[in-house]
Formats: structure tokens, C-alpha cells, sequence
């Protein structure tokens, strides 16, 4: 059989496209805007890209550069970086024409694309808040553009949808997001079930034939990265660090762990002064951390390129390509590779009728003995005035900004009452192709 061909839209630096790939999916054109993730994806394949905003893009030119005609792709991958919906609830009706509007944002990109190349399956992953209750006009953006799509083009597609974790399918992180996947025919389907699970109490499976989560340890154990300038902290709190102990954060220094009290209980970002352990997942990869932001390596350092490739479980002769800050935002929007491994082999399964095996091939291998966790450092000096008594946060929705958001909440209430109403968006002519 050939490979299947996929679709990819909102590339990044290929996350999505590398675990279809080690499922048997080749990306047949990719749609890319930001130059250095154009850069990554031209150094490490020869994909056709579009190195251009979706909106800009017709779905006549992507079929044409990609050598597909309607109808002929076998999947549609993407994760749109969605807007607020609920800053344009006006949206949330899903009319097809809107698909075409470029207000309407990425998310009606990407089903503009599905409703002109008719692939046979799609795969969309988000952000948890993309589905978060009361805050959820994007998934009825999603629904209601599938019914009009499904008339207009007498196809069957239907959203099945999951939280999942990544941990959970062999990545060596912590990672919640959302997928969307569905069918030109209508089939349903079924996520795959979990392949990981955390350690119980006494470190013991929860389940029986459940592998325990990969860990850092396992993906960057044999890594030594120390001499890297361009890893070292800078910052007020780059001393800080090495006084934490490995998996602690900043909450080691607070009235509930076993620090000095410099800082209140939850008063700070959780990933404020996170640090990895070896036997544990990595907590989530940000994008665009500050310079207090982690996880840091167990070394008191910030995470290699290298580092947060493995992390997100990138096959090892794939480079990501700038200086660290611009390779973390590159990594850090990406999805984990396996868990796109895992869902490409049930697309393929459930949708496509392929009878492939269930092999997830880019999840860590186990490493063993794992060595003791680094010694935490006294507190320096320079931070000790800040030892005393803090409040703790008084709770969700209680703290000084939930208040300050409150009230913004109703000036733009107030705002909106008195404002006209928005211009129609019924007007916007559907393009060529």
C-alpha cells in the first residue's frame, strides 16, 4: 500500500506531521507562516510548503501544489492557534459563508480547507479552553459548521472529541490538549486507550499490562548540555534555583514545603522556578516562558533545543533550527509526536480501513538505574530578607486579579450595551477552489 497523504495546515515546526509520518502518512503539502518554522521544516524534509498566511492561501493553489484533487487527501492535520471566541460569540453560528470571512480566525481557516479538499478524515488539537464550559463558542463554531459543510457538500463529517494527556500515550510530559477527529463518512470514533499510567503510592501500576509514565530521565538521561552559555539563567531569580530540590517549584519556599518562606501559597505561577525531576514527566513545554518560567533542567539550567525535542518525543535526527528562545516557541507550540503516532494508526484503523498494528515507535526507551536527585543548595544570602509571614491565595476566582478581571468583565458589559451592532458578515463571496 502507499502512504497515506495528510494535509497539514498551521505546520509549526512539524510535531503533528512527524507522528503521522511514523504511522505511515506522508505530508503532502504544509502551510506555514513564521519564517523560522519554515526554516525547521525545509532543513529536515522535503514536504511542499506554502510559506504563507492560510488566509492568503486558496484551497485551489494548496490542492494544485500538493498534486491532490478534491477529495483524494487522506487527512487534514492541524491546530489552529485559536482566538477568545467569546470576544466573537456572533461566530458561534457557523454559517458557511463566515468560513471565508478572514475575521473569522483560524479556526474557520482550517474548516474552509476541510469543507474544499474533502479529505477523508481531519485531526484538530487545541487548547483545553477550546472547550471549557460557558467558554465553549468554539466547539459550537465547529458543530454548526460541520452541519452546513455536510449539506452544502452532501458529506458526513462529525466531531469525536478528547481531552487527552500526553503522559498518558508515552510522551515523557505532562501535556493536556484537545482533539477533534472525524470522518468523511461519518464513522465514529474511538480515542485510543491510555498506554501509560502515573506510579501509585509505593510506586506500584495503578492497572495491570499498563506501562508507568516515560520520564525525563528516560528521554534526556544521556544528555550533557552543562557547557552551553546560552543555557545558563540570567534574572533576579536565577540564583534561586539551586536551592529547590528536583519536581519542587517555588512553592518549596512557602509555609507548606520545606524551604525558607520567601513567597505566599500559590501566589505565583505554578511553572515559576519549576524544576524536572528524573523520575517523573516533564511538566508542560512552554512556548514563550519569562526568565523564571520552567521546567528547568535538574542542572539549574534552561533545557536544550535538543532537550525539548526528545521531550516532545521528535525523532532524534530532526533539528529545530534559531537560537533557544526561538526553538523553545517553535517546540513548545508543537504537539507531542507520539501521541500524533498514536492517533494517525486509529485514523488509519478506524477510518481509513488500514489493518496496521497499534505500535506507538517514537515513545522513549526505558533507562535504568535512575541516579539520586541533585542536593538542593542553601538560599543565598541576597534572597534571605524576603524570609516572613505570607497569605496564602485565598482561592480561585478570590485573588486580586479575578476581582480586577471581574470588573472588566462588566465595564465591557456596560461597553457592549451601548455600542452598535456589528457589521454583517454574510457578505464575504466564497473564493475559487
Amino acid at each position: 500500500m502507499s502512504q497515506r497523504k495528510a494535509i497539514s495546515i498551521f505546520t509549526g515546526a512539524g510535531g503533528l506531521d512527524l507522528g503521522f509520518e511514523a504511522a505511515g502518512f506522508t505530508t503532502a503539502i504544509a502551510v506555514e507562516m513564521d519564517s523560522a518554522a519554515i526554516s525547521t521544516l525545509r532543513h529536515n524534509r522535503e514536504w511542499p510548503i506554502i510559506g504563507r498566511d492560510i488566509h492568503s492561501v486558496p484551497s485551489s493553489e494548496l490542492l494544485k501544489v500538493a498534486s491532490l484533487r478534491e477529495g483524494d487527501a487522506d487527512v487534514l492535520i492541524g491546530g489552529p492557534p485559536c482566538q477568545p471566541f467569546s470576544k466573537s460569540g456572533y461566530w458561534a453560528s457557523g454559517d458557511t459563508l463566515r468560513l471565508d470571512d478572514p475575521r473569522a480566525g483560524t479556526l474557520a481557516a482550517y474548516l474552509r480547507i476541510l469543507r474544499d479538499a474533502l479529505p477523508r478524515a481531519f485531526l484538530l488539537e487545541n487548547v483545553p479552553g477550546l472547550s471549557y464550559r460557558g467558554k465553549s463558542e468554539g466547539l459550537l463554531f465547529l458543530e454548526h459548521s460541520l452541519e452546513n459543510i455536510n449539506k452544502e457538500r452532501g458529506t458526513h463529517y462529525r466531531l469525536n472529541i478528547a481531552e487527552l494527556n500526553a503522559a498518558d500515550y508515552g510522551a515523557p510530559q505532562l501535556r493536556e490538549r484537545i482533539f477533534v477527529v472525524g470522518g468523511r463518512e461519518g464513522q465514529t470514533f474511538q480515542f485510543p486507550a491510555p498506554t501509560h499510567q502515573p506510579l501509585s503510592e509505593g510506586g506500584r501500576f495503578n492497572l495491570m499490562g499498563i506501562a508507568p509514565y516515560t520520564t525525563a530521565w528516560d528521554a534526556i538521561g544521556d544528555l550533557e548540555e552543562d557547557g552551553d552559555p546560552e543555557l545558563q539563567l540570567s534574572g533576579k531569580w536565577a540564583d534561586l534555583l539551586p536551592s529547590i530540590p528536583e519536581g519542587d517549584n517555588y512553592l518549596w519556599h512557602t509555609a507548606r514545603g520545606g524551604g525558607l518562606q520567601l513567597f505566599g501559597w500559590r501566589r505565583r505561577f505554578w511553572s515559576f522556578l519549576l524544576k524536572l525531576s528524573k523520575s517523573k514527566p516533564s511538566w508542560t513545554i512552554q512556548a514563550q516562558p519569562g526568565p523564571a518560567i520552567g521546567p528547568f533542567h535538574w542542572k539549574n539550567r534552561r533545557l536544550s533545543a535538543r532537550e525539548m525535542c526528545r521531550l516532545q518525543t521528535f525523532p532524534d535526527q530532526y533539528h529545530v533550527l534559531g537560537n533557544i528562545a526561538s526553538a523553545q516557541r517553535q517546540i513548545g507550540n508543537a504537539v507531542p509526536s507520539v501521541v500524533a503516532q498514536c492517533l494517525a494508526g486509529a485514523i488509519r484503523r478506524q477510518i481509513l480501513g488500514d489493518n496496521v498494528p497499534a505500535v506507538a515507535t517514537l515513545t522513549p526507551r526505558r533507562r535504568e538505574p535512575v541516579p539520586d536527585p541533585e542536593p538542593a543548595l542553601p538560599v543565598p544570602e541576597k534572597y534571605r530578607f524576603l524570609v516572613g509571614e505570607y497569605s496564602a491565595h485565598p482561592g480561585t476566582g478570590r485573588g486580586n486579579r479575578a476581582a480586577q478581571r471581574n470588573q472588566e468583565s462588566v465595564d465591557a458589559a456596560d461597553i457592549r450595551v451601548r455600542a452598535p451592532a456589528p457589521p454583517s458578515l454574510f457578505s464575504a463571496p466564497r473564493p475559487a477552489g
